[in-house]
């Protein structure tokens, strides 16, 4: 398990609350009940929860490149983006294929 830190970097002088509730329950208890989820799928479940919300940011790059790092294939993610984009709106999955393709053709 990886401790995530990026609440406490970011925000945590002036949110600690926030911070530690993003990096210890978040991250360090969420992300990590793989015996009800596995890695793989929470990546799949958050890069389709913010595209779908229009959160195209470095949070969903992120996440883009950790589902790659959890096993997703380009072809995968491809498939991911196409089904979610009639749910959550063809603007977003464009906005997502580009940041998906910048992160897969970075190997």
């Amino acid at each position: 398990m990886v401790k995530q830190t990026a609440g406490r970097n970011e925000l945590g002088q002036f949110a600690p609350e926030f911070a530690r509730l993003n990096d210890d329950v978040l991250f360090g208890e969420v992300w990590n009940r793989e015996s009800q989820l596995s890695a793989r799928d929470r990546c799949i479940v958050t890069v389709t929860a913010l595209m779908s919300k229009g959160l195209l940011d470095s949070s969903l790059q992120y996440h883009i490149a950790n589902a790659k790092k959890e096993g997703v294939t380009a072809q995968e993610m491809a498939e991911i983006l196409t089904h979610a984009a009639f749910y959550a709106g063809w603007p977003n999955a464009w906005a997502a294929f580009r940041m998906a393709k910048e992160v897969y053709e970075h190997d």
